[in-house]
């Protein structure tokens, strides 16, 4: 028995030491996402806590957490079994943000200044937000696309493709949308790493507006005086830098850290080394469009400009009525991830690179932009443009190489295929392999015959 219980308290002594060593420093990132993520849906979209935990927050570990809704107050905390308490605010016009103790939740802050178009409720989408689908078209083998649209969801008591919308536009009408139970066209769905193709997209209007030169040494003052002054708005765009970054979300990274403790996101790149020369090592890195975003504000004199930028140049412009971009603790859009849509919104955005840049005769950007934006960077092996994903090396075999996209963690997309004046957006929670995206896309564009 005096055997058993060494080997017992061994073992245990072992697990504790596994438990401090691997499993504690984790906590706070743990619960620093589950408040965010309850924060952020509770307060932009309405869901309550009990869809929030079992739809957007049944993901390992992320479970273990305990959140607390305090609606008067506009916040939420969030603990691990009571350790690693962790607090995101909600403030309207700006969204959730993950908070410090040293933050001062009282002071006052600035929001971004909208100037939507009004009136669009009589204006059929996409122009407006009026009107449904459309079932003229006699080229459209309704039942083979309405067939491939049900299927990219479960079956009523399954969960695995999860996915909550799809929408289909052809030729500027409404052909397929689809909604899971609980969310509709008025559900405002967080897109993710799409937000990284709206953060390019600031960069081709400023170009528009001739404010930028995009092939200049970043305006980073504290790279001057080292190899990193010569990394231009273009390695950035491309991902190609050559700067250290690891971006690993299964563990404390440096995107983590960023994510779920960075007061100013636009350093956590900013700061790293280089590793490689520019334009000769692609890595994928949400630090580097969180300085896209930084370097965006420095542009502006106020800050005000700087958030008004965002939403008066683009979203009011084609009528993204629902978009939402939130901010960190410094007050920067988090560029990488944080945007938030309805379905249609985020086709909309679809539609506006689908038309390279002009909407309905208005120039949002330049068609030079479009094509600038899916043009392979020479060391991503045709997989990626200026924050964009691409098809060119056919890594979708059954689908169009000219179709580009704009891909968010959980299997967010929106596909444009120019090739079939086609814009398909999902919205979900799973990515492959739980997800056949080759069969979804493939399966749409097939029920369409070209004219």
């Amino acid at each position: 028995m005096k055997k058993f219980l060494k080997i017992f308290a061994v073992l245990l002594l072992i697990a504790l030491i596994y438990l401090r060593i691997a499993i504690y420093p984790q906590l706070d990132l743990i619960s620093g996402f589950s408040a965010k993520s309850v924060a952020s849906a509770h307060f932009i979209d309405g869901r309550n806590l009990q869809t929030i935990q079992q739809g957007d927050n049944d993901i390992p570990k992320v479970d273990w957490a305990t959140n607390k809704i305090h609606g008067k107050q506009a916040f939420v905390t969030s603990t691990v079994y009571g350790l690693k308490e962790r607090k995101a605010i909600y403030r309207p016009g700006l969204g959730a943000t993950l908070i410090n103790d040293d933050f001062d939740a009282a002071k006052p802050y600035l929001v971004p200044h909208r100037n939507l178009p009004t009136n669009t409720e009589s204006l059929p989408f996409p122009r407006g937000d009026g009107g449904g689908m459309d079932t003229i078209f006699k080229n459209i083998d309704y039942a083979k696309l309405n067939s491939s649209v049900a299927n990219a969801f479960d079956k009523k008591g399954q969960k695995k493709k999860r996915t909550r919308s799809v929408i289909v536009i052809y030729k500027d009408k409404i052909i397929a949308e689809k909604y899971a139970d609980g969310f509709s066209q008025d559900s405002k769905l967080l897109g993710w790493s799409m937000t990284k193709s709206l953060t390019a997209t600031y960069f081709g209007i400023l170009q528009k507006q001739g404010k930028i030169d995009i092939m200049k040494p970043a305006p980073i003052k504290e790279w001057a005086n080292d190899e990193r002054k010569n990394i231009t708005i273009n390695d950035l765009l491309h991902m190609n830098s050559g700067l250290e970054w690891e971006e690993d979300y299964g563990k404390i990274s440096d995107v983590t850290k960023m994510l779920f403790q960075a007061e100013d996101m636009s350093k956590s790149q900013m700061e790293k080394p280089a590793k490689y020369k520019p334009n000769t090592h692609w890595y994928y890195s949400s630090g580097t469009t969180n300085l896209l975003s930084g370097i965006l504000r420095r542009q502006f004199k106020t800050h005000q400009e700087y958030l008004d930028f965002w939403y008066n140049s683009l979203f009011d412009k084609i009528g993204m009525r629902s978009a939402l971009i939130e901010t960190d603790m410094a007050g920067n859009f988090v560029g990488s991830s944080y945007g938030w849509a309805t379905t249609r919104d985020w086709s909309k955005f679809g539609l506006l690179y689908l038309h390279k840049g002009n909407w309905f005769g208005e120039p949002i950007f330049d068609e030079s932009w479009a094509k600038y934006a899916v043009t392979p960077t020479n060391t991503s092996n045709g997989r990626y443009g200026a924050q964009f994903w691409l098809n060119s090396s056919g890594y979708f075999p059954d689908v169009p190489k000219d179709m580009f996209y704009c891909n968010g963690y959980q299997g967010q997309m929106v596909a444009i295929v120019p090739s079939h004046d086609l814009v398909i957006v999902r919205m979900g929670l799973t990515e492959e392999p739980e997800f056949d995206f080759n069969g979804f896309l493939s399966g749409i564009i097939s029920s369409i015959r070209k004219n």
